[in-house]
């Protein structure tokens, strides 16, 4: 396993390593060039490893047809416009990946300057001709890894170290808690917003003081480091997880973890900008596309538990249950979602409210 702090180390090396690559461009001239570019270092868990694993696909599909430029743990603005800049100006990328949904506006001024290359950008709204966007739907296996924490904890208090309030990140904390309220009428939920996609200290100092409030169950919300997954292990509670399976971190106390697959995506996008058919469209992958899925399910929930987690999963999959079926109310009690009626794509895709139940606003 690879020591994801050591890798943290060493991501500065990295991109100036990757940055390298494009001196050696004639080396490779008929390839077809495919930028990358993570907000955290791709290391053997989370996001920008799943998004790495993405290109890891695309690699194998395609072999010696396509070449990376990948550029690891890269802030939102100066230096990620700084960085897609030169990819498209001096290293002649063919394509690019954009990883954060904060690169979204400076990678539409790219996309917008420099028409023949193609981009995917994850997380975001905004589409043009060659500028497309993707998102799982997390809010599905969200709702089933709630319902596995409403099984389990005892102080029916569940804490949640999240990233940034976008709506993204909204849907994923309210479909848990909808999911949780279904197996445990009687949960609370509380949430430690950091502001950050990326932020280990801060994570694990979150976690603790989490569990000083009797949360007896952990849910890590895009951290792309293990950080919270081991504090459960060492505090001995219950931990959900976002993103990849981080089992290995908690082989005592991981509750579920919510895996994504970008690789079927990747590379159904790549082939189309190869065969210039690419054009600017919002994916939003779920189970029924295999993009997301509820993996490492604890063993202490018992056989009866984990075949309604299994009925739960085929009726989402097959689009007999929404996560978002009404009624559903906001914290201040109003009806949202009437009883039998489903919110709408639209709607969770701009939602900015947190469901009854979670005792924490949203950040002004």
């Amino acid at each position: 396993m690879k020591n994801w702090t050591d890798r943290i180390r060493t991501t500065a090396m990295a991109v100036t390593v990757a940055l390298g690559l494009g001196a050696t461009k004639a080396q490779a001239q008929d390839a077809f060039t495919i930028g990358y570019i993570y907000p955290s270092p791709a290391t053997d868990v989370g996001w920008a490893h799943e998004l790495d694993r993405g290109r890891q696909a695309i690699e194998e599909k395609f072999g010696d047809k396509v070449k990376s430029i990948v550029v690891e743990n890269i802030q939102d603005g100066p230096d990620a416009a700084r960085i897609m800049n030169q990819m498209a100006a001096s290293q002649g990328v063919d394509m690019m990946v954009l990883g954060s949904f904060g690169y979204m506006n400076d990678g539409l001024k790219i996309a917008k300057r420099y028409p023949d290359i193609d981009f995917i950008h994850a997380s975001g709204y905004k589409t043009s001709k060659n500028f497309s966007t993707f998102l799982t739907r997390n809010h599905e296996s969200a709702y089933v890894a709630g319902m596995a924490a409403g099984y389990v904890t005892k102080s029916n208090t569940i804490g949640v170290v999240a990233a940034y309030a976008i709506p993204e990140v909204v849907g994923i904390i309210n479909g848990f808690t909808l999911g949780a309220q279904a197996t445990n009428p009687e949960i609370t939920v509380k949430v430690v917003w950091l502001n950050s996609w990326f932020d280990p200290s801060k994570a694990q100092e979150s976690a603790r003081s989490l569990i000083a409030q009797q949360s007896d169950v952990l849910f890590s919300v895009y951290q792309d480091t293990p950080s919270v997954v081991s504090v459960a292990e060492e505090e001995g509670v219950y931990v959900v997880n976002t993103s990849s399976d981080m089992k290995a971190y908690a082989p005592e106390h991981l509750l579920a973890s919510m895996q994504i697959s970008w690789a079927d995506y990747f590379i159904e996008q790549v082939q189309a900008s190869m065969d210039d058919t690419f054009a600017g469209s919002a994916f939003w992958g779920g189970m029924a596309d295999k993009a997301v899925s509820v993996e490492s399910l604890s063993d202490d929930l018992s056989e009866e538990q984990r075949a309604t987690l299994d009925a739960t999963i085929a009726d989402i999959t097959s689009g007999v249950l929404s996560p978002f079926v009404g009624p559903v109310f906001d914290q201040d009690g109003v009806e949202k979602v009437a009883i039998g009626e489903n919110l709408s794509d639209n709607d969770l895709l701009s939602i900015s409210w947190l469901v009854t139940g979670i005792e924490t606003k949203l950040p002004k």
